[in-house]
């Protein structure tokens, strides 16, 4: 399967007034079509900012990077982000205004933005909530608005920055369930940070481990695990055991 994404020796600083701030240094890796990445490692070592160049939001210092068979830059690549911060969703919208926001800036008609939206509140269970306001949801349901948000307006690839982290624990394991289901109902190319060891090997094809000040790829690793994983299975913590041996170790 052709690759989806292509970072080839992307490094960025941050520019202080002390001086700079080297964040990333010499990251290159690939994500094919449809896979789950997950980008793992402790703080500071970067996983933030490698999504925010994704996203567009910042500009790598050195590097490359491909989105589809563009070049990250030149031209707009679809990309949908989900943040871990509940307050970004408008207050002021509905679920499915908030849903509708992407479709309403490509334009589309009323009767097609109103029918995609519900199409997607459908497929993260919360159609019976369309005209309610994120204030009225839990924090589960809005980061599943944000989810239907992201994939309604059908971007290439999906970028999500600890989404469900803010969560209690029974309502992440939810959420994860929710999120791996539609993944494979839809088929999107996804970039997923998280701090969490277990998160990883539950949502993940393939997790990179990465080292801190400056960031830097440590290990990356295939996860050849069936679906649904099972937390309990020794597969599984063989897995998780395998990456914490690659956190805990010196470079």
């Amino acid at each position: 399967m052709a690759d989806q994404i292509e970072v080839k020796n992307v490094s960025f600083e941050y520019r202080l007034e002390k001086g700079a701030v080297l964040a990333l240094k010499d990251i290159s890796f690939s994500v094919r079509q449809s896979e789950f990445l997950c980008l793992l490692g402790p703080s500071g070592c970067g996983k933030t900012t490698i999504l925010n160049i994704l996203a567009g939001l910042l500009q790598p210092t050195a590097g490359e990077i491909r989105i589809g068979n563009g070049l990250l830059g030149n031209g707009e690549q679809d990309r949908g982000v989900v943040f871990q911060d509940f307050a970004q969703l408008f207050p002021w919208r509905t679920a499915r205004h908030n849903v509708e926001f992407g479709l309403e800036i490509r334009k589309l008609d009323r009767a097609t933005r109103e029918r995609t939206a519900l199409e997607f509140l459908r497929l993260v269970g919360l159609e019976k909530f369309a005209d309610v306001y994120p204030h009225q949801l839990s924090g589960g349901m809005q980061q599943r608005v944000a989810i239907a948000r992201s994939l309604a307006y059908n971007p290439q690839v999906l970028l999500m920055d600890e989404p469900f982290a803010a969560l209690d624990a029974m309502t992440r394991d939810d959420m994860q369930r929710l999120l791996t289901d539609v993944w494979q109902q839809t088929k999107k190319t996804i970039v997923y940070i998280t701090h969490n060891v277990a998160e990883a090997v539950y949502l993940g094809d393939k997790v990179i481990v990465l080292n801190a000040h400056p960031g830097t790829i440590k290990a990356e690793l295939a996860l050849d695990l069936p679906r649904p994983r099972d937390p309990l299975s020794e597969p599984f913590i063989a897995s998780q055991r395998e990456i914490m041996r690659h956190l805990r170790s010196h470079c």
